[in-house]
């Protein structure tokens, strides 16, 4: 077996891609969907899609919170910032997704005189609860697995300080129930899937296993180097080749099969599944996270009575069906015309993750 380290020599990649096009040559069509915004972006950034041979095609899936967020959820949360005794904290990406009455969005908002911050972290909205004792600060906790254990970090300290002008409005979801919807729609037609390292880094490898035992397809949890994405393709086209799909961790120099305990034990003690809506896949049973009952107090929804308004989708938009891997990003007709990164309709164009700004800056 070659060492990772292998694969990060230049002089090695020719040789990776005829072994790609070998593959795709003896299976006919191949495609292959990411479900990891940072993947995304990063396979734009590289050009990997222009070194493959026309027959092997990467679609992007719902691997970017910000787009997976329903816009009728960016509604409420436009109507809760408007109430000036309450201060938003969210990461940067939140701040320009619009609703479904674009262009308004945080950022609009907080021109118009709303209480809105950006934070890079959970405990940096904390501070902010510390020092504005005047305010409700509610931090808007979106993110998959990723980021599930430091916002529930954040409401273990709050409850710790007894910090009672603080709450999280928990917009957190799961991977895997969102990938068998996916799977199991009737447009699926994904060969194999390329697995997100960092929700896998907290999960462990093994929970992708479902890819192969349930449904027979292919999984490759990789990295995100532009040689881990290669190594990583040419893995998933090998087994579609041979008809022997299985999981496989590309990402041993960080993930571990069994993730990590700490975090997991973290996410558990603070969170239980929830139904969840997602933008394109709809209601997906047991896909999000809920702040359990003991923590109630530092929770945005029974503590202001929040009600998510009848979905609505933006007019024209087709982030939905990209997030889904039915269309891509150039078929929307909105993009690049009306949908700009420097005036998005969508949040595909806004989120540094999303399929659409990647395509807009560095092409499919």
């Amino acid at each position: 077996m070659l060492s990772e380290e292998y694969f990060k020599n230049p002089q090695d990649v020719p040789e990776i891609l005829r072994k790609i096009e070998h593959c795709a040559d003896q299976t006919g069509p191949i495609r292959l969907m990411e479900v990891c915004g940072t993947h995304t972006m990063a396979i734009a950034r590289s050009g990997i899609k222009s070194l493959l041979p026309p027959s092997v095609e990467l679609l992007s899936g719902p691997g970017c919170p910000v787009c997976v967020t329903p816009a009728n959820v960016i509604d409420m949360i436009l109507e809760l910032s408007r109430d000036p005794r309450i201060l938003i904290a969210c990461y940067g990406d939140l701040l320009r997704v619009p609703g479904s009455s674009a262009p308004r969005s945080l950022i609009t908002e907080k021109a118009s005189g709303a209480n809105v911050a950006a934070v890079y972290s959970p405990v940096d909205a904390i501070r902010l609860a510390e020092a504005h004792p005047e305010l409700e600060v509610v931090f808007l906790g979106v993110g998959f697995e990723t980021t599930a254990p430091g916002t529930a970090a954040c409401i273990l300290e709050a409850a710790a300080l007894d910090l009672k002008n603080f709450s999280v409005l928990c917009l957190l979801k799961q991977t895997e129930p969102a990938l068998r919807a996916l799977i199991e729609a009737p447009d699926f037609l994904v060969n194999g899937f390329l697995c997100p390292g960092h929700v896998a880094a907290i999960t462990g490898s093994d929970r992708f296993s479902f890819l192969p035992e349930d449904y027979e397809l292919p999984g490759v949890v990789s990295g995100f180097e532009p040689a881990d994405l290669l190594v990583a393709i040419l893995k998933l086209a090998s087994m579609i080749a041979e008809k022997r799909p299985s999981l496989v961790n590309e990402y041993t120099r960080l993930v571990r099969p069994e993730g990590n305990p700490a975090a997991l034990a973290l996410m558990d003690r603070v969170f239980c599944p929830a139904d969840c809506e997602w933008r394109g896949l709809g209601r997906i049973n047991g896909s999000g996270y809920e702040i359990r009952p003991e923590y109630a107090p530092w929770d945005a929804v029974p503590k202001f009575g929040l009600h998510v308004p009848t979905p609505r989708e933006i007019p024209g938009c087709r982030c939905a069906q990209v997030i889904r891997g039915v269309l891509s990003p150039e078929q929307c007709p909105l993009f690049g015309t009306v949908c700009t990164p420097g005036s998005p309709t969508g949040p595909c164009m806004v989120s540094g993750e999303g399929a659409c700004a990647a395509a807009f800056a560095y092409g499919s």
